[in-house]
């Protein structure tokens, strides 16, 4: 429950940190640099560890997918959003976090949800679409359709990262994830950096880019994954529901940004209707004996058994990295 509560914890400051990295530095390099940052982490970790720098051939699709979606895909798209809407705005829409996640991953499964479910899911959007068109004057402006994008991209890459913490462990798959997608994330920290260099730079925002680019974007994967493996996901991702009340707490602290009624309200319907999604469950699909064998076991936010992880090193096929 303690290694859960610390990773949502890092991950609610992700948001102000953010916006506060912006006062020096543009959103694009903070998406993608972000990344390139937390791999050089997980570089010196693999390493400090013995393990192989690069993972066995048969996971880098899905490490491909996972790196893409946790590092540059919801950083930079979170970014660029962030440049437009405030941070408490964004801490509610991201309360569609723990449902998206939940989602793809009963999808991932062959899983069927029941209809409280979908149900729980389309009272989630219709909140949030609603309240970003009453805060956008009637309309839904882009940085909400870029938030909700990185929504679905961030569900995407728990999904994919809980399918191989199964096999290699939740720390090694955030490592290798990162690594594999600094191909994309260098270049484009690179080229954001000489199209647009930072200006301004206070210690302030680079404190916070350090912070999303250590924190959230490697350790805090480490505590999580760890809590969801020991504790199990079903119990121990629903402290994720916790993530936009405390986005919010920390924009209003750390930003000095205001907490409307309407926020608030938002924020707390967003919590309650993903609350009862997570908790309407769903039916196993019966696979055939084929699809059995080559589709991999998920880490199912409604059904999952404890799962311990081990530190100690896990042999793998190929040749170390």
């Amino acid at each position: 429950m303690l290694l859960g509560a610390l990773g949502v914890l890092s991950f609610s400051v992700t948001f102000p940190a953010t916006t506060a990295a912006e006062g020096s530095f543009n959103p694009v390099l903070i998406g993608a640099g972000r990344a390139v940052i937390a791999a050089a982490l997980a570089a010196a970790v693999l390493a400090g560890r013995r393990e192989r720098l690069l993972p066995p051939r048969a996971a880098l699709p899905g490490l491909l997918v996972a790196g893409v979606a946790v590092g540059p895909g919801f950083g930079l798209l979170g970014a660029l959003a962030l440049a437009h809407v405030t941070s408490v705005h964004g801490a509610v829409l991201t309360g569609l976090i723990p449902a998206a996640t939940a989602g793809m991953a009963v999808l991932r499964a062959g899983e069927r949800p029941r209809p409280g479910y979908w149900v729980a899911l389309a009272l989630g959007l219709a909140v949030v679409v609603g309240f970003a068109v009453v805060q956008g004057g009637g309309r839904l402006r882009a940085p909400d359709v870029l938030l909700l994008v990185a929504i679905a991209v961030g569900g995407v890459g728990y999904t994919e990262g809980g399918i191989l913490a199964r096999e290699y462990g939740g720390w090694r798959v955030i490592c290798w994830a990162l690594i594999v997608c600094l191909p994309l994330s260098l270049p484009v920290t690179v080229a954001a950096a000489a199209v647009s260099p930072p200006a301004h730079v206070s210690a302030g925002a680079i404190i916070a880019l350090l912070y999303v680019g250590l924190v959230p974007m490697c350790l805090g994967f480490f505590a999580w994954y760890d809590g969801l493996a020991r504790g199990g996901v079903a119990r121990i991702g629903r402290i994720q529901l916790a993530q936009p009340a405390l986005t919010l707490g920390w924009s209003a602290l750390l930003l000095g940004e205001h907490v409307g009624w309407l926020t608030a309200g938002a924020a707390v319907a967003v919590i309650v209707v993903t609350a009862v999604g997570r908790n309407a469950g769903a039916d196993q699909a019966q696979p055939s004996p084929a699809a059995a064998q080559s589709v991999p076991a998920v880490i199912s936010p409604l059904d999952t058994p404890p799962q311990p992880l081990s530190f100690t090193h896990k042999s793998t096929s190929g040749r170390p990295g």
